[in-house]
């Protein structure tokens, strides 16, 4: 399969800092995301990603990892789908990220992976490889349980109880997954009810946590785009002149239930022994592992 390519020339970056999900590295093999869910942020200008509901393929990749990788004075955790899902549909017979995957334990790396995809349940055999020597931790996006609600938001991402499957096949090959709930859109997604049920699912499933984030950022043309799908697939509901009543052009658009939110999502993973706290997600999927790994602040090359 042929897909157009980009010029790159690196692709496993040094993060700045290790806050997020204790991770040293970053890696995207893929620019672009078919998803089409309305929210996404990597839609922003300010990422300069042109035609970005379109998929490409970074030139040389696997040639570009490999040797990046061979000149890491320290190794660590690598992050993908930061900017676009590792396993969008090309990715089925293109198998870079599998590829990738494997040159991260080929050489000592650990792997944590952001997707929306059922597709990662492909590559479960890696990743057992990988977490016989290093951390993994894979997140995957669920919003809502609500299907129907999931099909106007993220239309083309598989269905939410399709995601949970995929947990569920992560969780009993022992492999560390949870849930990214995020974002949670004001006006939409943001009752009480919706972040139950989803608590309740994330258990069922085998979930190992739940991580949320109480609202959605609207910057540069991503907030002309969602608020022309969010009336689009809510017709009636006036939820842009709700949007702009409240939150101006704000890039940070907090759910006004938020702090309700937070105590119900709270006691719920109380009751079900998941994990919320980023610290606390860090230190059980590092454990076990060596110190330097287990550091929530890595060494520069």
């Amino acid at each position: 399969m042929e897909l157009p390519t980009i010029p790159a020339k690196t692709i496993v970056h040094r993060n700045k800092s290790t806050a997020w999900f204790g991770t040293q590295y970053t890696m995207n093999l893929y620019k672009g995301c078919c998803h089409g869910c309305i929210y996404c942020d990597s839609r922003s200008e300010c990422y300069g990603v042109q035609d970005f509901d379109s998929v490409r393929v970074k030139e040389n990749a696997l040639v570009t990892v490999r040797n990046e990788l061979r000149a890491k004075a320290q190794t660590g955790v690598v992050a993908t789908g930061s900017m676009s899902d590792p396993y969008n549909p090309f990715e089925r017979d293109l198998l870079l990220t599998r590829r990738a995957l494997e040159l991260l334990g080929a050489y000592g790396f650990g792997a944590a992976i952001a997707t929306k995809s059922t597709l990662i349940t492909r590559d479960i055999d890696v990743l057992r490889e990988i977490k016989a020597q290093a951390p993994v931790l894979c997140k995957i996006t669920v919003t809502t349980v609500d299907e129907a609600l999931a099909a106007k938001i993220e239309p083309h991402a598989p269905t939410p109880g399709a995601r949970l499957a995929a947990i569920g096949q992560l969780a009993k090959n022992g492999i560390f997954a949870g849930i990214l709930l995020m974002p949670v859109l004001p006006f939409i997604t943001d009752t009480p009810e919706s972040v139950r049920a989803l608590v309740h699912a994330a258990a069922d499933a085998g979930a190992r946590f739940v991580y949320p984030a109480f609202g959605v950022t609207l910057r540069q043309n991503q907030r002309e785009y969602f608020l022309q799908k969010a009336e689009e697939a809510f017709p009636g509901e006036n939820l842009a002149a709700r949007y702009v009543h409240r939150y101006s052009t704000r890039y940070e658009c907090a759910s006004p239930n938020a702090r309700a939110l937070w105590q119900c999502f709270t006691e719920a993973c109380d009751k079900y022994g998941l994990l919320y706290e980023m610290r606390d997600i860090i230190a059980a999927y590092k454990q076990g592992y060596h110190t330097q790994q287990l550091s929530l602040f890595g060494a520069e090359d």
